[in-house]
């Protein structure tokens, strides 16, 4: 018990590139791993501590159950002792499926439906009036409540804007012994009724009784109404002499068209269920994606396993053949306008609103909302128990600062920090206690002014008496953390040692620790001497009003660095990514992306090119590597096919690839290794014992060039093939811009779903980098710093100093500060996010930026300028 006391320890980790590193964890607190990226903190976080954990339970299960369930190696490490079941929150955990939502990944959605199918009053589509059902009794107990003496009738509604000539069935209630019917407004009598004109619409009802209203007439009353409702379907209306008609139903039906509801529950209004989905898109809000259901091989306990797959069926966005990360332009339903709903739900209504006008409105919005509105009485418990659920979960979201976004918002749009941020907010409402949270920079695409919130939430995850593990980088994490790791001493092969451990206090004064010289302030990013003033010239966006931008003019002074800030929400991605790079992508290569709503745009002439730098992994397949991804290895392979050798024996390049018949070894078909299926318990790799997990047939790799086979080269460091291509101009200026942004650690032959999120994005960095600029470029990035240490951000800082040297216009989306005072110019949105965002709220150097009393950012830029 000692030990489980003490904490998690872990003895011996060598996952990835970890090397024997023993740490101990301490119970109840909040312990962050830092470290350069790639520096194996991943490797320690997730795939040692937490996947020992999930495997622990897992195997703790049937092994029928295991079955369903991914199957989890165990990871390299000696031991762990101390753990307690983990919980992951990370950023590749959002799901790509179309029909997740924010609201259905938070389970606000699923409470929503609730209070609607209990509290929500249904209202006839085409009269806009409630629809009701109630009981003869409750029939009675109305018509009562009408002053003694009135004389009234009651009618039976047999038609309404129904055409016809009606003879026939006048002369059947004639002859049940009913005297008049009331047509079109006009009494008439049975016996001496004629045809009505067959082409115009008629209104029929039927007089069951003419009543003076007395007590001594109940009986002869409740006789005539439920006459009338069997003759009607269910319906009667009660017409006093002057005209006045009150309309009843049995049903939940329009007491005057007959319009009438399905059984209202919460099936009704979910997306996801035939009851509720529109018919016309199946509940996914466009007719661009196609839904196939394909039966994945296997069955587990006889039952089949079946997976839906979506085909896209919309126009292509951008030319290049990218299969993954393609950005789907999805127009709305032509039905049901992109609510995904049948037109019954979105005729009931709380408050005068329908579910999906709810669903689209702002977090912060929604919750101001529900909490002006008052109840019935016989509402009142039901509402407001499922009211304060609704109201509990909103909090949370917008604590966690993502307040901006609506329920309606489809998972697949959102940042991997917002993902990472909403499941964290589900996970403060279960109320767990002793669990072991590990999570993946929580503060990710997050502003300054928000960091406090979220560290206050995580902050109360720890008091209830769990263990918090942060993947972090961000200096505020750092200093709030009780206990910090600092892994090293560089990156990839050249890390995962522990450098140094203790309090942040403790790492600042550890001469051993890089992260502590940053915290310390012995090392800091420096501020330029001098900001760019720019070649004169501006690229002009006016008038931009998609999402909450307020007609929004920007102005992006050319051949400088650009930051755009902002807190979460204000606008930033919609202004730059969906108008200003939309339209330029449009505009050099025709892309059918539409870009959202603008009036007009001036100084394209002004660039030649726009490239936008993004997150997205650069390739979901173990087959893709980085090397072929900035083009490296074509070059390489066109090299070995070019030696003499290869010449004598005909070898084509293709050849030397591993992911084609020919060169690369037919046993592992060019994977290394082989994947042993072994059912209940997790897959096992073995290295393929023909090629000896070289990839490749003994003919290839007898080709050889400065002694070393195509297997070897892919073996080599981006460090080591420097020196070793020294002589080939092409292949060095590539593995240059590689080293230059800091992945000289990397392999050639490494696959690319091993790099993090910050290593695709310097991967794509260096791609764009080793093309030969023309000075004449805008360069997009988005949020750059995600994933990036102290020390690489200032790498990464000094590379988009020299592009704009070169002449190019860097604009760049950030929330970092150490990127944002190094900026020649910084454009901020706010003031605040979703409907209170949208504005730009100043313009100029970071120094001037800093003096604007309204703007947030510069509260947070005084400090680091100074």
């Amino acid at each position: 018990m000692a030990q489980a006391e003490d904490g998690i320890i872990v003895k011996g980790a060598k996952e990835h590139n970890l090397k024997n590193v023993s740490v101990t964890i301490p119970r109840n607190k909040i312990t962050v791993f830092t470290g350069l990226s790639g520096s194996g903190k991943s490797s320690l976080a997730f795939d040692t501590v937490y996947a020992e954990g999930q495997r622990r339970y897992v195997e703790s299960l049937s092994a029928y159950a295991r079955n369903f369930l991914e199957q989890l190696k165990k990871p390299e490490v000696d031991s762990i002792t101390g753990l307690s079941p983990a919980i992951a929150i990370d950023q590749k955990s959002v799901s790509l499926n179309p029909r997740s939502t924010v609201g259905t990944v938070t389970e606000i959605y699923d409470y929503l439906r609730l209070l609607y199918a209990k509290v929500g009053v249904s209202e006839c589509p085409t009269h806009h009036i409630p629809v009701t059902s109630q009981t003869p009794q409750q029939i009675i107990d109305d018509v009562f409540k009408k002053s003694m003496g009135t004389k009234f009738y009651v009618l039976a509604p047999m038609a309404s804007g129904k055409k016809g000539e009606f003879l026939a069935e006048f002369q059947r209630w004639a002859k049940k012994g009913f005297v008049k019917a009331k047509v079109d407004g006009k009494m008439i009598e049975l016996d001496k009724a004629s045809k009505l004109a067959k082409t115009k619409t008629h209104d029929i009802d039927l007089v069951i009784d003419q009543l003076i209203l007395k007590d001594s007439l109940k009986l002869r009353l409740s006789e005539s109404i439920n006459t009338s409702l069997s003759m009607a379907n269910g319906r009667v209306i009660i017409e006093t002499l002057n005209g006045e008609r009150t309309a009843y139903s049995l049903h939940s039906a329009c007491p005057i068209c007959g319009f009438s509801f399905p059984e209202v529950e919460p099936r009704l209004f979910s997306f996801n269920n035939p009851r509720g989905a529109c018919e016309t898109c199946h509940g996914l809000g466009t007719i661009d994606l196609e839904e196939e259901e394909q039966f994945s091989e296997g069955e587990v306990g006889g039952k089949k396993l079946e997976k839906v797959v979506y085909k896209y069926k919309g126009k292509k966005t951008s030319e290049e053949d990218d299969e993954d990360g393609e950005e789907m332009d999805l127009s709305a339903c032509p039905d049901c306008h992109g609510s995904r709903l049948k037109p019954e739900a979105l005729n009931i209504k709380v408050g005068e609103k329908t579910i999906s006008e709810l669903s689209d409105m702002g977090t912060v919005e929604l919750r101001e909302w529900l909490s002006k509105l008052s109840w019935k009485s016989k509402d009142q418990l039901v509402a407001e128990k499922i009211v304060k659920q609704i109201m509990a979960r909103l909090d949370y979201l917008v604590r966690v600062g993502t307040g901006y976004l609506s329920l309606s918002r489809p998972s697949r749009t959102l940042s991997g920090g917002e993902a990472q941020r909403i499941r964290l907010a589900t996970q403060v409402g279960s109320s767990l206690i002793g669990v072991l949270y590990v999570m993946d920079e929580p503060s990710i695409g997050l502003h300054p002014r928000d960091h406090h919130r979220l560290l206050g939430i995580i902050g109360e995850l720890k008091d209830r008496g769990n263990t918090i593990l942060l993947v972090e980088h961000d200096e505020d994490t750092i200093r709030f953390a009780d206990f910090v790791v600092d892994l090293g001493p560089r990156a990839g092969v050249l890390g995962g040692e522990k450098m140094a451990q203790g309090t942040p206090d403790e790492l600042a004064a550890n001469p051993n620790s890089l992260t502590g010289k940053y915290l310390s302030g012995e090392v800091r990013i420096p501020v330029p001497k001098e900001r760019r003033k720019g070649t004169g010239e501006f690229v002009k966006l006016i008038g931009a009003t998609g999402n909450n931008l307020q007609n929004v003019n920007l102005e992006i002074p050319l051949g400088t660095f650009t930051a755009v800030t902002g807190v979460s929400g204000s606008g930033k991605s919609t202004l730059i990514i969906d108008t200003l790079y939309k339209i330029l992508a449009q505009h050099f290569y025709k892309a059918s992306a539409q870009p959202s709503p603008y009036k007009k745009i001036e100084g394209l002439d002004k660039i030649d090119k726009v490239i936008d730098i993004n997150q997205r992994p650069i390739g979901r397949t173990p087959r893709s590597t980085p090397a072929t991804y900035v083009g490296l290895f074509p070059m390489i392979r066109d090299l070995f096919a070019n030696l003499p050798d290869s010449k004598l024996r005909g070898y084509e390049p293709g050849r030397f690839s591993f992911n084609v018949k020919g060169g690369r070894c037919e046993t592992c078909l060019g994977h290394g290794q082989i994947r042993v299926e072994m059912h209940f318990l997790s897959d096992v790799f073995v290295t393929c014992d023909t090629c000896l997990g070289r990839r490749y047939n003994r003919e290839t790799l007898n080709i050889k060039y400065k002694n070393k086979s195509i297997a070897d080269v892919l073996e080599m460091s981006v460090e080591e093939a420097l020196e070793f291509f020294r002589n080939h101009q092409q292949i060095y200026r590539k593995l240059d811009t590689l080293h230059r942004v800091g992945l000289d650690y990397m392999t050639l032959g490494q696959s690319s779903t091993t790099l993090s999120g910050g290593e695709a994005q310097r991967v794509k960095l260096s791609k764009e980098l080793s093309r030969r600029g023309t000075g004449k470029t805008l360069y997009i990035l988005d949020e750059p710093t995600t994933g990036l240490h102290f020390d690489d951000v200032r790498k990464l800082v000094e590379l988009i100093q020299e592009l704009t040297d070169q002449g190019n216009t860097l604009l760049v989306i950030e929330h970092s500060m150490e990127v944002v005072k190094a900026a020649d110019h910084v454009i901020d949105l706010g003031p605040d996010g979703g409907k209170h965002g949208g504005q730009i709220v100043a313009t100029g150097t970071p120094e001037q930026v800093a003096k604007v009393a309204r703007s947030e950012t510069g509260k947070f830029l005084k400090p680091v300028l100074k």
